[in-house]
């Protein structure tokens, strides 16, 4: 396109490629001619750029290099091709929201994700690589030795959807010397129908290993659970499992904040916040406690403010004095305020997930498809494209996670060699090549050949 004004920051790529035709003939051919690596960083390039002109609030730029780098893009091409057509379309998602709102809801009035999809490639992502396993494997190992000669136990499962995760861990009590406890599991779910294929399969499970067990569904979002209702008795036990579930919580967070900011309009779409708030405390105990808050993006001078959402859900969890909590996160920063930063991190992120996925699955089934599309997609477009509530997939490293679950009163728990071990065999059994484990001051770090994706860390309940 001739005659655009080069942005601060963009590349000449960029405007070169704007200013081709996608005639035969034309330079585009000798792209798509390339080798794929060669081709992949011209993508890759030109995304960044196009990326750029977005946050720069350049729309009408933006949208000539999207058009044209989805001539180039494809969810069925090679392994660049794919990641940059899902960062293609979320980053057209976010131009259109912003520039045509209105035009933005009535295309997309009908095209409501179904939860059965969603469901499906959660399933499939556990079936087909190991991160959801080995979470699970270090959980329930964790379970068992906090719980060791414990006679009655309860585990409140925050999103409960894989009986095999707790199948192996009623196996594993049936062997304990002391013979198994009697079991609770709470289960916490947003589609009933998840429960009710649980409640099935741990019953059939628990009366052929003759466990006395008792599933109790919990049909409810994060956001709404009611943790009282969670009805834990004297005498019980209680472990905690949450997998990739508490970064969810961080959107009320920051809309907490933009409500009760008053240099912020309620109606902003995207604004910058700084780290750490500049107050003036008057002791080094209340600026802790402030600096702490900070973590959450809510405001502490606000005496009006209602305690930001992860802090209080955090708070009425230690109120259930549980002897563990295993806490699975994404190890990874896709809650920065700038669009830039966010782009940055999750193009490394979802890289390393589509080059593990591409290595246990071949190109053409549909088993991959479904997981790029319906799980990284979706978390794809709610990072780029999304601000306020509707961004939920605001994952954060282990390092933000820390001083939240020791404010919240939560202490550490260093997980086991055994846990280690036993996550290791199950990479073994498998044949999973690339995939590692470290272990860094107690918490587990799981990783694609040495680019860290998850993080599993341990906590109890810490008497003041």
């Amino acid at each position: 396109m001739a005659g655009i004004a080069q942005e601060e920051g963009s590349s000449p790529l960029f405007f070169f490629l704007m200013s081709l035709s996608p005639s035969i003939g034309s330079p585009y051919t000798l792209l798509r001619e390339m080798k794929s690596d060669e081709r992949g960083m011209w993508l890759f390039g030109f995304l960044t750029a196009c990326a750029r002109c977005v946050a720069a609030g350049s729309l009408d730029s933006a949208s000539s290099g999207l058009e044209q780098i989805s001539l180039l893009a494809s969810p069925d091409g090679d392994i660049v091709q794919r990641i940059v057509a899902y960062f293609t379309e979320a980053l057209a998602d976010r131009v259109l929201k912003g520039w045509r709102p209105g035009l933005h809801k009535a295309l997309n009035s009908t095209k409501l994700t179904c939860a059965a999809e969603i469901i499906l490639a959660q399933k499939l992502f556990f079936e087909y690589c190991p991160f959801l396993r080995l979470s699970y494997v270090i959980t329930n190992q964790a379970i068992l030795e906090t719980m060791e000669g414990e006679k009655v136990v309860h585990i409140i499962d925050l999103h409960c959807f894989e009986p095999a995760q707790w199948i192996n861990l009623l196996e594993e009590l049936k062997a304990r010397q002391e013979g198994p406890p009697h079991l609770r599991i709470t289960g916490i779910h947003e589609q009933k129908e998840v429960l009710d294929q649980m409640a099935v399969r741990l019953q059939e499970a628990a009366e052929k290993l003759d466990i006395p067990f008792q599933f109790c569904p919990m049909v409810s979002k994060l956001e709404n659970l009611d943790i009282e209702s969670l009805r834990v008795k004297s005498g019980e036990a209680v472990a905690i499992s949450s997998v990739l579930q508490l970064h969810s919580l961080l959107a009320y967070d920051d809309d907490t904040m933009r409500r009760n900011s008053p240099s912020v309009p309620n109606n902003s779409s995207s604004v910058h916040l700084p780290g750490v708030l500049h107050m003036n405390p008057r002791t080094l105990g209340d600026f802790l406690e402030r600096d702490v808050m900070s973590l959450y993006g809510a405001s502490p001078d606000s005496q009006s403010s209602p305690p930001p959402k992860t802090l209080s859900f955090l708070n009425a969890l230690w109120g259930l004095s549980p002897k563990l909590m295993v806490v699975t996160e994404h190890e990874s920063n896709h809650n920065c305020h700038g669009l830039m930063e966010r782009v940055d991190e999750a193009l490394k992120f979802y890289a390393a997930l589509f080059d593990c996925l591409e290595n246990t699955l071949p190109r053409a089934p549909v088993e991959r498809q479904k997981i790029e599309k319906f799980l990284f997609g979706e978390e794809i477009k709610s990072i780029i494209a999304c601000e306020g509530l509707e961004r939920k997939a605001r994952h954060e490293k282990l390092d933000k996670w820390i001083p939240r679950l020791e404010f919240a009163g939560f202490g550490k728990i260093n997980l086991s060699y055994n846990g280690m071990k036993q996550a290791m065999r199950v990479l073994q059994s498998c044949n999973y090549d690339g995939f590692k484990i470290k272990e860094e001051s107690g918490y587990f770090i799981i990783c694609w050949h040495d680019y860290p994706l998850f993080s599993v860390s341990a906590w109890g309940f810490k008497r003041y």
